[in-house]
């Protein structure tokens, strides 16, 4: 039992983790003949920290990163202004013992594939790079890919297929799935990794040449790094050679700073913005996740995370089913993710439009704390009267009598069961924690919360047979006999 991975970014690279800690087989092929060398989607979600601390590469994206450091304005070589990321966006990020990652870290995208990759490692897995998918057949029984190596092409069979080939997707191309949305044609982005020389201090600098924000050079630091980031749009009939004399004629261009002295250019891309999305997450035993599925704009800095928690979603399923599980649970992949993608494209475009610009309009949620699959095929809550907490929603992090937190216990591969108020939780297969009493959740009385791999809550309930009817269906042998 295999499953093939088509892609070594964050969002395959999180599903092969997902998979390899649960002993699945996967192997994970990438075209490129190396992991990503540039930076681009940089900010994690405190969301996403989550979802990584979970697969235990927490404190090595702590170690990677740091927190998102303020923008710092400037006219010309006037500073004009600095301002968090919560002054820019107009609100602050949610903070309490029942969110452990309060703010946005920044992680340079290279850094994070890096840390996926040596987790997969550990986990006992590999990345087979210049090995590219361009087709497959697939049929009841699994899926034959092509993959081609030094010009040779192989078949290859696995019992599913992944895309998590990007935007331009050979799998999704095969799959024949309609990628629906529009495309900025206007405008491009310039986007790269180079070092500096001129500039104090740890910022977000904002460079202009009078003030303009519209007409702006973005100059990011990079954690632990010499290097910067730089990012600037720009009409189509205005981009400048993808060389480094080219990025620098621009900055000065655009800032008015010729004491600023641009070196050593990492890596360069332009892009054009599209805002797509698949019609189909899943057709058979093939799958496509992250920007296989859709692509975003780069404001407020959507794309990785949700990319990522693509792969989360589907790895405990995928490993289920292979161990069991009902066929079924793979098609709650699509009922589950694609209502996500579709509210980031409508937000990503929204911040896009927006671009720094002060705005009456209610601030999107950035931290993807309040993702949820209420009312999604694997949501059961009947309680006469439910609470705040759904099932479906995230379930919240609080400390517990001993010391511990409840992130503590639901890190790994594992379902597990709060039991509140004295409520019967006996002969499970599964941790089981008793709680006294937690305001995050709004649990009254004697109840049953069941929390899912990925740190959704899939049940909140008084019955015990209503918790070993949902085991019975996502997960086999996870319920003892009743």
């Amino acid at each position: 039992m295999t499953v093939i991975v088509a892609g070594a970014g964050p969002t395959g690279l999180t599903l092969a983790c997902e998979l390899a800690r649960r002993g699945v087989p996967c192997r994970v092929l990438d075209k490129a003949p190396g992991l990503f060398p540039g930076s681009r989607g940089k900010g994690l979600s405190p969301r996403t920290q989550e979802v990584f601390d979970d697969l235990g590469v927490g404190d090595a994206v702590r170690a990677g990163g740091m927190p998102f450091p303020s923008f710092r304005m400037y006219s010309g070589r006037e500073i004009v202004a600095e301002r968090t990321l919560a002054e820019m966006l107009g609100a602050e990020l949610p903070s309490g013992p029942d969110v452990p990652y309060p703010s946005i870290w920044l992680l340079p995208q290279w850094r994070t594939d890096e840390i996926l990759r040596d987790r997969l490692v550990e986990l006992g897995g590999s990345v087979e790079f210049g090995a590219e998918v361009t087709g497959f057949e697939q049929d009841a029984d699994g899926v034959t890919v092509t993959v081609v190596r030094g010009g040779v092409e192989r078949r290859e069979r696995a019992d599913y297929l992944v895309g998590a080939d990007g935007g331009r997707s050979a799998v999704r191309k095969a799959l024949g799935v309609g990628f629906a949305g529009e495309t900025f044609e206007t405008e491009r982005t310039l986007i790269g990794d180079v070092r500096a020389e001129g500039l104090d201090g740890v910022f977000c600098h904002m460079l202009t040449r009078a003030g303009d924000l519209s007409e702006r050079f973005g100059l990011w630091n990079l954690p632990n790094s010499p290097y910067y980031q730089f990012v600037a749009t720009m009409p189509t009939d205005q981009v400048p050679p993808l060389t480094l004399a080219g990025v620098q004629e621009l900055m000065v261009q655009r800032s008015g700073r010729d004491d600023i002295r641009l070196h050593d250019l990492r890596w360069i891309s332009l892009y054009q913005v599209n805002v797509r999305m698949v019609d189909r997450f899943r057709v058979g035993r093939v799958f496509l996740a992250g920007d296989a599925a859709h692509v975003h704009s780069s404001a407020s800095g959507q794309g990785l995370n949700t990319s990522v928690q693509d792969g989360y979603n589907l790895g405990w399923k995928l490993a289920a089913v292979l161990a069991g599980a009902p066929d079924e649970l793979l098609d709650t992949y699509e009922a589950e993710r694609m209502p996500v993608a579709a509210h980031v494209l409508g937000m990503t475009t929204e911040m896009h439009r927006r671009d720094f610009l002060p705005s009456t309009d209610p601030t999107p949620a950035i931290h993807q704390l309040d993702v949820t699959y209420r009312g999604g095929p694997l949501a059961v809550d009947d309680r006469a009267e439910p609470g705040r907490l759904r099932a479906g929603d995230r379930a919240p992090d609080a400390p517990l009598e001993d010391g511990r937190r409840l992130f503590d216990v639901f890190r790994g591969p594992h379902f597990t069961l709060l039991a509140f108020g004295g409520a019967a939780a006996d002969g499970f297969d599964l941790p089981v924690v008793r709680v006294a009493r937690s305001e995050a959740y709004d649990v009254a009385g004697s109840a049953l919360v069941l929390v899912r791999p990925d740190g959704y809550i899939g049940v909140i309930t008084e019955s015990v047979q209503t918790v070993r009817d949902y085991l019975g269906r996502v997960s086999k042998g996870a319920s003892m006999p009743g």
